[in-house]
């Protein structure tokens, strides 16, 4: 039981924020393919598989995002305590789990069309370099936002086996929207960040935060509605979506606090309600 509290602490899987933002651009990009005409059953198959795969991707990332930054880790009041930081998981032990995650994850990859799945695997020396940036550049959130939101490509190939300008719109917007609420999640460590020398969207933008935030937010909800045109979604879309406007602009940019880390976590976490919100404006524009 030791040893399995070990494993769920670090892979993060006590802390599902981290999958299921991962999850949501998937599970847009899937509700914006699929022809609910169709088997409604195959909408939950894959559903599920993109599930599983978000859980088990993430869970690898944070892996070896802890293997990489296991010295900066030891210098970081939050994170000091990881099992890799503090040694209660050996570099050689955490490899290993994180082979048997990708395998696991290649295992749910090849239920999908042969398109979907070269793209998946061209995404994978993106997706582990990502650790490094904050390492050369003050932008590692746009990495992570170019990382995190691929699935919502490879949800639109694995129905349609192709790519189109809707799903590359969406891809666009979606990496705005994980650059501001990570650009948030930075504010808890910025002090230790800044002492040891890593980079970041919140140290750059640390001045002028709310300011980046409405820039980000706003190229986020302005190409979400572009995609509503190009869908040709109903007017109910465009309503719902004010809900969307209010989330972001009034209840996260209002209400962030930079220099209190609980009110920044408050603020990054309701982003898996974002993706509830969004993923219900595109059920209400297909279906109404």
């Amino acid at each position: 039981m030791k040893h399995l509290n070990l494993f769920i602490e670090l892979t993060r899987l006590d802390k599902p924020i981290g999958y299921m933002l991962l999850f949501w651009p998937c599970i847009w990009g899937l509700t914006l393919a699929f022809n609910f005409n169709e088997s409604i059953h195959n909408y939950f198959l894959y559903s599920l598989f993109f599930l599983l795969g978000s859980v088990l991707m993430r869970s690898a990332g944070c892996i070896v995002n802890d293997i990489v930054d296991k010295k900066f880790d030891k210098k970081v009041k939050r994170t000091k305590k990881r099992p890799i930081a503090s040694g209660k998981i050996s570099n050689p032990l955490a490899f290993f789990y994180t082979i048997i995650l990708c395998f696991f994850a290649f295992l749910v990859l090849i239920n999908f069309n042969f398109f979907t799945i070269v793209l998946a695997i061209a995404s994978m020396p993106l997706a582990f370099s990502y650790p490094l940036m904050k390492r050369f550049t003050y932008w590692p959130q746009l990495f992570l936002g170019i990382t995190f939101n691929y699935g919502l490509i490879l949800a639109w190939t694995s129905i349609n086996n192709q790519i189109d300008i809707i799903p590359i719109v969406f891809y666009l917007g979606a990496i705005f929207w994980t650059l501001g609420y990570d650009t948030i999640y930075g504010y808890q460590d910025i002090k230790d960040d800044e002492i040891i020398g890593v980079k970041s969207t919140s140290i750059k933008f640390k001045n002028n935060p709310k300011n980046f935030l409405i820039l980000c937010y706003s190229i986020f909800f302005v190409l979400l509605i572009f995609v509503g045109a190009l869908m040709k979604f109903s007017n109910i879309f465009y309503i719902t979506l004010t809900i969307t406007f209010f989330h972001l602009f009034f209840y996260q940019i209002k209400f962030l606090n930079t220099k209190i880390p609980e009110n920044c976590m408050k603020i990054f976490k309701s982003n898996n309600v974002l993706g509830l919100i969004v993923f219900l404006n595109i059920v209400a524009g297909k279906s109404f």
